[in-house]
């Protein structure tokens, strides 16, 4: 997905917190390998049947993956689907207009929020350099639900008390060395429960002309010290 839809733009990564460096786990990785894949769902009890797709009690293996439609996403669930088949897994993709499933409607079934799938992806941005609000999503009162019209960040609905008690003690840690393996911890935790699956680590890409002499951050917009921009004659 790096070499053939992202490019230089975008980096493969196991980890969901990508940025400062002090932050990153050095702990998960993934591997794509078709033949281990399914040799796991052999020993699991997963057999194919006729058509080449496996079952299990009566059940077949079929997984719905739904994003927004977006010429990379859709390269992006070609490739999945591409290595389910190859594994037995019947994989349904579902694209949904952007502004649809993008949208806050709580009447409308498409939303990212609702999750009515078994897999979805979008892209998280992270606008500060400390994690806390990005990991934030995934905290159990901010769970999305019909009480609160799907409005919380944990969109996934996932929870976890220890989680929580990690993301509660990261909150009023005021060692950096002590608060940045908290976040580690958290990281962890959620790419090894499969809470979510990173692809790669999209940059914000931005060109300029060669004499022009601009400083750019990777947590705000382009133009944030347009004041002090200059060409160099």
């Amino acid at each position: 997905m790096q070499a053939h839809i992202y490019g230089r733009t975008a980096t493969a990564t196991g980890n969901f917190i990508n940025a400062p460096g002090r932050f990153v786990s050095k702990n998960t990785k993934w591997e794509f390998n078709i033949e281990k894949a399914n040799q796991m769902l052999e020993g699991a009890g997963w057999k194919r049947g006729p058509d080449g797709i496996r079952a299990k009690d009566g059940k077949r293996l079929k997984l719905v993956f739904q994003t927004s439609i977006n010429a990379p996403r859709q390269k992006t669930q070609a490739i999945v689907k591409q290595a389910c088949q190859k594994t037995g897994i019947e994989m349904e993709l579902k694209s949904v207009t952007a502004s649809v499933y993008f949208s806050s409607d709580v009447a409308n079934p498409d939303t990212v929020s609702k999750f009515y799938a078994d897999l979805e992806m979008y892209t998280n941005t992270v606008t500060q350099p400390d994690p806390e609000a990005l990991m934030r999503q995934f905290v159990s009162w901010q769970i999305a639900s019909k009480d609160n019209k799907w409005a919380g960040r944990n969109i996934v609905r996932w929870r976890n008390d220890e989680y929580d008690k990690v993301f509660r003690a990261a909150e009023q840690e005021l060692d950096p060395v002590k608060r940045a393996a908290l976040f580690i911890t958290m990281n962890d935790m959620v790419v090894e429960d499969r809470v979510v699956i990173p692809i790669v680590n999209r940059g914000q890409v931005a060109a300029m002309s060669h004499n022009l002499k601009a400083t750019l951050s990777p947590w705000d917009n382009d133009f944030w010290n347009l004041r002090d921009w200059y060409r160099e004659a």
